[in-house]
């Protein structure tokens, strides 16, 4: 056994990857340290009495084979069945345990619940007390529902922003009035938008626009539609989809952390270690090398000191400079201060019956809604019967909601008493009629800091930040906050399996973890 070492900070999903793939590559022995109670990061589920709720959503689903591969090799398919791989040019099948599991006996007596459910998607709007399709659709009930002035307006912007785009393209409001046309923009996306991050969306730069949005256009979203009606969206890869268009996903039977929970184990199983409630107080460098991290145990307050040869970070930049025992450029440091984030609160609510019924009289199919109304707080709302039964309790009888608020922690929303926030719940979506208040049979409250990585503050300077951190040859930045970067699960995987890749073949260059997610398609989608 080696006696190379690699410390990981942060236990999401980017350092669990960065964990199990050191044990099955190489012979580096990781160290998690995870600052919370429980591992799981952004992708933690949490259980109250029975209902489980996420932080937020997260769809099993990747253009990158190699995704896929590492997620079906940790679970198998529920009921059996494969799934298609091709990867680095190698097509072949895998269905249950497959390539990369470990040993049969490690975690079987949780192995009838650890599988992956193949999900349909529904995802709308809910804008002026009426459900629209998202991205929006050319149906006739999105036009009645919008009213022939508003959908005249609608089509005579979108044909302006095709002949008079604005360019340069340097904030979002641009991005997405340049795809959807400005009244479009102002109908669908502002509001909500403004929501999430707190500010004007012209004060976001359109770098968010390219991360989140990529190609998505009403061009691609009339295409996507008409290859529906052709019937060639079947696929669950969808390779050819954009992200927002995809309508099939993979998701654990008990929820997102179980995925995170079962490779952590064969993480442990394979050598690796795992430390919670442990926060990286200082980080000692010596030249151009990281030696060692400080840690305080959050319970009893010990500090011990941690050595390795090799680490990964998924914590905040900014914390990340604050803490580096280093003569930081005045530059830099000030670029790292000046990192904006945003913050995140999600009340569960268990509801006897919505309101809002489908056309059957039954409960609505979506996943989640987003909340364009501009009279009410919540931004988006997840429907955890709809992601599948294991979710909720009582699923036959009840309705468990999951209702999403975007805030700073310095706002006075962050400090409500959670007795607060669960009435402020339950009377907002009384409000907009999607439940009867008095049809609230319980809630819960959970707060997430430093949820999404701000694209404004001192952001458009971040190359500088991330060329002097580079400089640290032995340190991989890693995972959404790791990189101040707006990723999914899929993205902070790939960066700790690229990170991986470059110490097993003594790369030195980090601009390969960089370089994910920053084009169409993914970089290993590129066949030769």
């Amino acid at each position: 056994m080696s006696s190379k070492r690699a410390v990981i900070i942060g236990a999401g999903p980017a350092g669990i990857t960065a964990a199990y793939e050191l044990v099955q590559r190489t012979d580096v022995k990781p160290i998690l340290v995870e600052k919370a109670e429980v591992i799981g990061g952004l992708a933690r589920t949490l259980d109250y009495k029975g209902n489980k709720l996420d932080i937020g959503p997260h769809r099993f689903f990747s253009k990158s084979d190699r995704v896929m591969d590492w997620w079906l090799s940790m679970m198998p398919l529920a009921g059996g069945g494969e799934v298609e791989i091709s990867y680095h040019n190698q097509k072949r099948n895998i269905s249950a345990g497959g390539a990369g599991s470990m040993p049969a006996e490690q975690g079987a007596d949780r192995s009838a619940s650890n599988v992956l459910m193949t999900l349909s998607r529904q995802t709308r709007i809910y804008y002026l007390r009426k459900f629209f399709d998202y991205p929006i659709s050319l149906k006739l009930a999105t036009f009645t529902n919008l009213g022939l002035v508003r959908t005249v307006k609608i089509g005579f912007s979108y044909l302006k922003s095709v002949a008079f785009p604005v360019k340069p393209e340097v904030n979002l409001e641009q991005f997405i009035t340049n795809r959807f046309g400005r009244e479009l923009y102002l109908t669908f996306f502002k509001d909500y938008t403004e929501k999430v991050w707190g500010i004007s969306c012209a004060k976001i730069s359109a770098a968010w626009g390219a991360q989140r949005i990529k190609g998505l256009s009403i061009t691609k979203a009339v295409w996507h539609a008409l290859k529906k009606i052709l019937g060639s969206v079947s696929d669950l890869r969808q390779k050819g989809t954009e992200t927002s268009l995809v309508e099939q996903f993979l998701y654990p039977r008990e929820g997102t952390g179980s995925m995170w929970q079962l490779a952590a184990e064969k993480a442990i199983a394979g050598g690796g270690e795992v430390l919670l409630n442990k926060e990286v107080v200082k980080i000692f460098t010596e030249g151009n090398q990281i030696k060692a991290v400080e840690v305080r145990d959050q319970v009893s307050g010990e500090v011990t000191r941690l050595q390795g040869d090799y680490f990964f970070s998924s914590m905040p930049v900014r914390e990340l400079i604050a803490k580096l025992d280093a003569d930081v450029p005045p530059d830099a440091r000030e670029i790292a201060e000046g990192l904006v984030y945003r913050d995140f609160i999600a009340v569960g609510l268990l509801v006897k019956k919505l309101k809002v019924k489908d056309e059957k009289g039954g409960l609505i199919a979506d996943n989640w809604i987003y909340v364009q109304e501009n009279d009410v707080l919540i931004g988006r709302l997840q429907i955890y019967n709809n992601w599948g039964p294991s979710m909720v309790r009582d699923v036959e009888n009840t309705v468990w909601l999951g209702l999403e608020y975007f805030c700073n922690e310095t706002d006075e929303l962050w400090g409500w008493p959670d007795e607060k926030l669960k009435e402020l719940g339950a009377q907002e979506l009384d409000k907009i009629g999607i439940i009867d208040k008095a049809d609230v049979l319980d809630a819960m409250v959970v707060r997430m800091p430093k949820t999404y990585p701000g694209y404004f503050g001192t952001y458009d300077r971040f190359e500088e930040l991330r060329k002097y951190i580079d400089t640290f040859e032995n340190l991989f930045l890693v995972g959404r906050n790791g990189m101040h970067k707006y990723n999914n699960q899929d993205h902070s995987m790939l960066t700790a399996m690229v990170a991986v890749d470059n110490i097993a073949g003594g790369i030195k260059s980090k601009d390969n973890i960089w370089d994910v997610n920053t084009e169409m398609e993914y970089h290993e989608e590129k066949k030769s």
